[in-house]
């Protein structure tokens, strides 16, 4: 196999929060694809939150992709100059108002859709947490909090009613290696 060649490129939209660059492209077969989109974003970080009470700590909140509401892991974008783990903490400590004394683990690094995505996602566990602070979200954020057991939420994937992919790859990837 062989990779595309790129034989023009320009950026559609550029904001702080993604760009969006169409590519003219060459495939190894001599075809060319006058107009692939690919959105460039910053890496993102996610964490399955476990408190000490062995809970777990989602977010729900409205998404206009799909317009719907989601309950998810929290997690967001890393800050200029943070690094994954300093990211993720802030982004739980805003988003719900938890932290933890122990340090993050790592459970993976995930592209997030590499057939037209750059970034991945870095998710976490972060264990013994317990509620230190007040929300402190972004303008336009509305998030509510929920705290299910563990049970709760087996079943509640189980039955299809948590649905985003990143909250149900970190509780099976923590299942599956024993720390939850």
């Amino acid at each position: 196999m062989k990779t595309w060649k790129t034989l023009d490129s320009e950026y559609i939209v550029q904001s702080p929060f993604g760009n969006v660059r169409r590519d003219k492209c060459e495939l190894p077969n001599g075809n060319i694809i006058d107009d692939f989109y690919v959105n460039e974003y910053s890496d993102w970080v996610n964490a399955i939150v476990i408190t000490k009470e062995e809970k777990v700590v989602l977010v729900k909140q409205y998404r206009q992709g799909a317009k719907d509401f989601f309950t998810e892991i929290p997690g967001g974008m890393i800050e200029e100059g943070e690094t994954y783990e300093a990211g993720i903490l802030r982004e739980v400590q805003e988003e719900t108002g938890f932290t933890s004394d122990d340090p993050p683990v790592l459970l993976g690094e995930f592209m997030v859709n590499p057939a037209e995505q750059n970034n991945k996602v870095h998710t976490f566990l972060i264990s013994n947490a317990y509620l230190g602070f007040h929300q402190h979200l972004d303008e336009n954020e509305d998030i509510e909090i929920e705290v299910i057991d563990l049970e709760t939420m087996k079943k509640r994937i189980e039955q299809g009613k948590l649905t985003q992919l990143f909250t149900v790859t970190a509780y099976s990837i923590a299942v599956a290696r024993g720390l939850v």
